[in-house]
């Protein structure tokens, strides 16, 4: 595996690089700014009877576990920059290699940069990497049937619908169901 983080992939308008602890204020106002944009989009952490409410981690806290997933390869997460300014973040999550050699990709974007193909370019220039750098087999990109701008997304980046998956992930405080897409590497056999 080719992974030395932190790494920066470079797209035609935009590059992927880490979240630093310096991005904390660009990070903190993009996310405050799209708190309203965002939450129909976003996982939750269901809770069982017995447990009660867990304050998610700080910015540091955050970057420091984004960066140990990474270096370990489990996980690889980048904000999407454009002229230096962070516009939104995706992931390559879930890696596994051996007879599955595979992973899915997440994404968010601020409302402000939607639909100008940033988030396209985004998934394109990661599948690449995951690709030739990585040799992974198969990427998936999970999402909520009514987000059609994250499914044109996905079909612009060539990715193909594959199926349903039943109250697949907890989003905006409930099991939601969702739409899979795929895509597989043809180099690999």
């Amino acid at each position: 595996m080719k992974n030395t983080w932190p790494i920066e992939i470079k797209g035609q308008d935009i590059f992927l690089r880490p979240l630093r602890f310096r991005d904390r204020a660009q990070w903190n106002r993009v996310r405050t700014e799209n708190r309203e944009w965002l939450s129909p989009w976003e996982a939750t952490i269901p809770l069982t009877s017995q447990e009660s409410y867990k304050e998610l981690p700080s910015f540091f806290e955050m970057v420091k576990i984004l960066n140990h997933e990474a270096r370990n390869g489990r996980s690889l997460s980048f904000a999407i920059w454009h002229s230096h300014q962070l516009i939104g973040q995706i992931t390559l999550g879930g890696v596994m290699y051996g007879a599955m050699r595979g992973g899915h990709i997440g994404y968010w974007i601020d409302r402000n940069f939607a639909n100008r193909g940033y988030t396209t370019q985004a998934v394109e220039i990661l599948t690449q990497y995951a690709f030739q750098e990585l040799k992974l087999h198969r990427l998936e990109i999970n999402l909520r049937p009514e987000n059609a701008s994250s499914r044109r997304v996905a079909e612009k980046a060539g990715y193909i619908f594959e199926g349903e998956r039943p109250r697949y992930l907890h989003i905006d405080g409930h099991w939601r169901d969702h739409i899979t897409f795929v895509k597989e590497n043809s180099a690999i056999k």
